[in-house]
């Protein structure tokens, strides 16, 4: 394909089309040359193509704020010693549960890994270009207070976090939410419910799920918009933090 004048650079990258005028300049004219036209554009689109995907699932993983951004759910350490289940991590893996608005809950003692496994899911779906966000429940509580003090902050709060299509939450029910975080949190899962995925890292077991929220009629409401059409990944009791650092000394 022949070089490209100013003028029709310029157009390009004002239509925004600069992997496709990188492609163009990077395509090797030796090895093309005896291509026909269509398909040396064919060409031309896939590079284009395949740097724009790849820039827009970069930023999508820079967006959604993981704790561990390296985090491969295809690269999971002593999946046997774990117990993990290799066949339902690798089904987890094709993201099919979010296009059922399927939630998530990783389950385990501290140090199992149930940071990791969130972290990876969201990666995952990000390489699936699905829109995901990671916040730790600590975090997601100093928000929801900052959201209260502003006009119309609490609508502009809830409405970010329902939009997420995959919302992971760590480290759920660390401490026992307040009656306003429990309001919150039921009215948040209202809207997710049915529409999105929510992934929960915790230590907790379901069945110490509704005294840590309360015990009342806000944490029969929560649960009942998380616990139908969820998936159970036991983490078990494998101190991942502890091997790590034996590995490394």
């Amino acid at each position: 394909m022949s070089r490209l004048d100013g003028e029709t650079k310029r157009k390009l990258r004002e239509m925004n089309a600069g992997e496709l005028l990188e492609a163009i300049d990077t395509q090797d004219e030796t090895l093309s040359i005896s291509l026909s036209f269509e398909d040396r554009v064919r060409l031309v689109v896939d590079d284009a193509y395949s740097t724009f995907t790849h820039s827009k699932v970069a930023g999508l993983i820079r967006r959604a704020g993981l704790r561990y951004p390296n985090a491969d759910l295809r690269r999971i350490d002593l999946l046997d010693e774990r117990g993990l289940n290799r066949q339902l991590l690798a089904q987890l893996g094709t993201c099919s549960f979010v296009t059922r608005q399927q939630n998530v809950v990783f389950q385990g003692f501290t140090g199992s890994g149930k940071s990791y496994l969130g972290c990876a899911i969201a990666k995952r779906a990000c390489e699936h270009r699905i829109r995901a966000h990671y916040v730790r429940m600590p975090d997601l509580e100093e928000a929801w207070v900052a959201a209260q003090d502003t006009p119309g902050g609490a609508g502009k709060f809830l409405r970010k976090y329902a939009a997420f299509t995959m919302l992971v939450i760590d480290e759920w029910l660390l401490d026992r939410p307040t009656e306003s975080m429990r309001g919150m949190l039921l009215e948040l899962m209202e809207r997710r419910y049915g529409e999105t995925t929510t992934v929960f890292c915790t230590q907790y077991q379901q069945k110490d799920w509704h005294q840590r929220l309360g015990s009342g009629v806000h944490a029969d409401a929560i649960m009942d918009r998380i616990i139908h059409n969820t998936i159970w990944v036991e983490t078990g009791n494998y101190n991942m933090r502890e091997h790590t650092a034996l590995a490394s000394a």
